[in-house]
């Protein structure tokens, strides 16, 4: 922080600090679908609170803990997971509930709310509360570690100076991000679209077949976690976490032969496709990866074995396009776990022209498929940039950086 700044505990700048109510004060079983909601630290985003319809409570509730009872003008942070999330509590959430998973600060007359939010959410303070936090599996802030919080002061004026310069810096960043964001957005529907475009604009002679007509189907399995030479080999093993979009990540455990031949797990050959039909991975599309070297996989995917005369990256791009486009192969099971149905799956449509022309096509679809990566990769490289400048600005601001100008020069009114 920038040196000649006085600096305070929290305790003598705040009128008050509370943490939310404890857990055994408020239970799911007290949420309601249509209420007031509570303030949990995943409802702070952007310094701005934003609601969640699967955590609000009634009159009733928000009576009995009315000492949990956010104001205009609190400042609610985060007290576990992620420190530093924190938001400016407005009009619009005043008499909200303070969540379990939350604190909230009703500062002083010494110290403007949006500095103290700035501040709070700053890299430097981050450190600061990592570094001051207790807890071992996640971190933790407590009543006495947040009083004991040193809080620069500078006087009124500088505060909101550097409020002013901060929020019309972070409103142009906000523009350019959603920008990029639009931009990103635009290229990958771009590749859906070309890619839907393939698969339903046949040629003449391109036959149509169901999928169980052209390929095999095996399950997978676990191998005994009790067994530990099952888990000692050079076998990948694949799961539901291993399953990214059309890739593999490298992060697969990995099994021995031993465990293939004695245990429910199966082998899937290079060119098998391996498709994950249960889990929440599901709920962003098909999770479809041809194998490029024969693997193992669990139980909750199955492998699907081309033909000869089907190339299996056609093959893998007609799947995802026709999976993701139809209301019957994927659904809603149990817990809101996705799946897909393997009946269903086995009667998909899918075309099959000749192989040549199958080779064509995945060339046609891989060439796209790089130029839509360049793009994804120059706006990612973009919005990491654009993020950058915002943790830059705001360490200049609390280092005391920010630029002057004439009209940021205190008058004799401000400063009396």
């Amino acid at each position: 922080m920038k040196s000649g700044w006085p600096t305070k505990n929290l305790a003598d700048v705040a009128d008050s600090i509370s943490t939310g109510p404890y857990g055994s004060m408020l239970h799911k079983s007290d949420y309601v679908p249509d209420g007031i909601p509570l303030v949990n630290p995943v409802n702070m985003v952007d310094a701005r609170i934003v609601p969640s319809d699967k955590m609000m409570i009634n009159e009733e509730t928000r009576h009995r803990l009315s000492k949990y009872v956010l104001r205009a003008g609190d400042v609610v942070v985060a007290r576990r997971g992620e420190l530093g999330r924190c938001a400016l509590v407005t009009e619009n959430e005043d008499g909200w509930l303070c969540g379990t998973g939350s604190c909230f600060i009703r500062l002083s007359d010494q110290v403007d709310e949006r500095f103290f939010v700035l501040l709070f959410g700053s890299s430097r303070f981050r450190e600061l509360l990592e570094g001051s936090s207790v807890g071992t599996t996640m971190s933790n802030l407590n009543h006495g570690i947040l009083k004991s919080l040193p809080v620069p002061v500078p006087p009124l004026h500088e505060q909101r100076r550097i409020v002013g310069i901060l929020d019309e810096a972070f409103a142009g960043i906000a523009t350019a991000k959603a920008n990029a964001e639009k931009s990103l957005q635009n290229a990958r529907a771009l590749f859906e679209s070309h890619l839907n475009a393939v698969f339903t604009q046949r040629g003449d002679g391109c036959a149509e077949k169901r999928l169980q007509d052209v390929c095999s189907f095996s399950s997978g399995g676990t191998p005994s976690k009790k067994n530990d030479s099952y888990w000692k080999g050079n076998i990948p093993w694949i799961s539901g976490r291993d399953m990214k979009s059309t890739q593999l990540s490298d992060s697969a455990l990995h099994i021995s032969q031993k465990a293939v031949d004695e245990s429910s797990t199966r082998m899937a050959p290079a060119g098998s496709l391996l498709t994950l039909v249960r889990g929440m991975g599901l709920a962003h599309g098909a999770q479809i990866a041809e194998l490029m070297v024969p693997c193992a996989f669990n139980q909750d995917i199955r492998a699907i074995h081309p033909d000869p005369d089907i190339v299996p990256r056609y093959l893998l791009f007609a799947l995802k396009t026709r999976i993701n486009t139809s209301d019957n192969v994927m659904s809603n099971a149990a817990h809101g776990t996705m799946k897909i149905d393997m009946d269903e799956l086995k009667n998909v449509p899918i075309p099959v022209p000749s192989p040549e022309h199958q080779d064509r096509i995945v060339r046609q679809i891989g060439s796209l498929s790089e130029a839509t990566q360049r793009l994804e990769s120059i706006y990612q490289r973009k919005l990491d940039a654009l993020d950058e400048l915002k943790k830059s600005l705001l360490h200049q601001a609390f280092s005391g950086k920010l630029p002057r100008t004439a009209e940021d020069e205190p008058s004799e009114t401000m400063i009396s």
